[in-house]
């Protein structure tokens, strides 16, 4: 099995259970893998054989700029959303960072990481 992988996404968005996550908001890394079978793209050189990352791309930032209280809740709607769209995936990945979480440390960030296959 073949994969794309969106990397280190950087995006600002507003999430979290504390009121001001709410209103200042914080940068958040997303980070996306795809399982998916690559080889036709490989052969043919056509964007019809592959899965388009930047539309990839515009479902990340979609499903971020919508404020939740979990990253989990985020990062399982990106996931419904992606495989709702491109049917030959085989299963997804998203882990989503939280940078500059108001917790007591220093720490690069918090994350949480969802995946899921494909039923089909």
């Amino acid at each position: 099995m073949s994969k794309i992988l969106l990397e280190d996404i950087k995006i600002f968005a507003f999430h979290g259970v504390l009121p001001e996550e709410k209103i200042l908001g914080t940068y958040y890394i997303v980070n996306v893998e795809i399982e998916t079978d690559l080889w036709k793209a490989a052969a043919t050189d056509n964007l019809n054989d592959t899965i388009n990352y930047a539309e990839i791309n515009e479902i990340i930032h979609r499903e971020m700029q919508i404020p939740s209280e979990l990253l989990e809740h985020v990062a399982g709607r990106i996931i419904e959303s992606i495989l709702n769209k491109f049917q030959q995936v085989s299963a997804v990945k998203v882990k989503i960072t939280k940078t500059n979480p108001p917790m007591k440390g220093e720490m690069k960030g918090v994350s949480v990481e969802l995946d899921k296959k494909n039923k089909n």
